[in-house]
């Protein structure tokens, strides 16, 4: 039976990977391990310094051992694969993240540095996302058939699926654009609300602002346009030698 590591950077208590470990329970035997908390934003970042508090938690997926770190997306794929799951996970799923990862958005995602955790450690890897403040009657109807599609096709060593779910409703979905190069800019624009601080100086809360078009070709024009984008993203540091780029390959 295939085994699957589920892990996000929304932390364990959100809606998204409850979804997803559903959804793979389909496809094998599913592992929950996720931040304990809130970790959107943190890249492939990884602790050094103090330690990871692990705790075993009541999961509202049947038959999935979940476990909550005190730590950030890439180290819940360290403690999962190293610590946790008694044999090395086949594949590891990222997601339902709340907030497409499209353009150059990707960078900063703690969704997308989750599956990079595991691109390293030699383990195939699908990062799932969907649009914020969205239905999610899209990633709910077709997120399955996708994931077995992209088992099916594989990926090469260094790359990792990249799919995004737009929040129209299913009646709306005009169907799926493959082969998505990332948008050369963020979807959420920046833009800070700015308010005087309680002790002084300024204090700044952030509030992006949605991309409304796009260029031909990339993801996020696929998701303005209503239609599920899948993409792949390499990782450089483990890029044979001699490869040349594909149509759709992102280089992170």
């Amino acid at each position: 039976m295939r085994r699957i590591l589920v892990v996000n950077d929304d932390g364990i208590g959100a809606e998204g990977i409850v979804r997803l470990a559903a959804a793979a329970k389909n496809l094998g035997e599913v592992w929950v391990v996720a931040p304990g908390q809130q970790c959107s934003a943190m890249s492939h970042c990884i602790t050094v310094r103090g330690s990871l508090q692990i705790r075993q938690e009541d999961f509202p997926v049947p038959g999935v051992m979940a476990y909550s770190v005190a730590g950030t997306p890439a180290d819940c794929v360290k403690v999962g694969i190293r610590h946790l799951m008694q044999d090395r996970p086949d594949v590891v799923f990222s997601g339902i993240n709340c907030g497409y990862n499209v353009g150059v958005d990707i960078l900063y995602s703690g969704t997308v540095g989750a599956a990079m955790e595991a691109l390293l450690n030699g383990i195939p890897a699908i990062a799932f996302s969907e649009e914020r403040g969205g239905t999610s009657e899209v990633a709910d109807a077709c997120l399955l058939s996708v994931a077995e599609k992209l088992l099916e096709a594989g990926c090469a060593p260094d790359e990792i699926w990249n799919v995004n779910f737009p929040g129209c409703p299913l009646r709306e979905l005009r169907g799926i654009r493959e082969n998505r190069i990332p948008e050369k800019t963020q979807f959420y624009m920046d833009n800070y609300l700015v308010e005087e601080g309680p002790e002084g100086g300024l204090q700044l809360s952030v509030c992006g602002i949605p991309s409304k078009a796009a260029a031909p070709g990339t993801d996020m024009e696929a998701v303005l346009e209503r239609y599920i984008s899948i993409g792949k993203i390499r990782n450089t540091v483990l890029g044979a030698q001699g490869r040349t780029d594909e149509p759709g390959n992102a280089l992170f």
